[in-house]
């Protein structure tokens, strides 16, 4: 099995993401902050040399990351 390049709460965060959450839904359903959100969503965009979220959803889903 191969590693994730997400931690657990990248996945969490990505998972809501895609199902068309806010960052503000996330973060409430997450109880954490929006800044925190924002920031897991950061750090995947730079893991992955991305500009956007739709392109980092996109590239997650290629590398089955992500699933829909």
């Amino acid at each position: 099995m191969k590693k994730s390049i997400l931690t657990k709460r990248e996945r969490e965060v990505f998972n809501l993401l895609i199902i068309n959450n806010t960052t503000t839904d996330i973060a409430k359903k997450l109880k954490i902050s929006e800044k925190t959100v924002r920031n897991h969503i950061s750090n995947v965009m730079q893991k992955l040399d991305v500009k956007s979220r739709a392109v980092a959803v996109v590239e997650l889903l290629k590398m089955d990351e992500l699933s829909l």
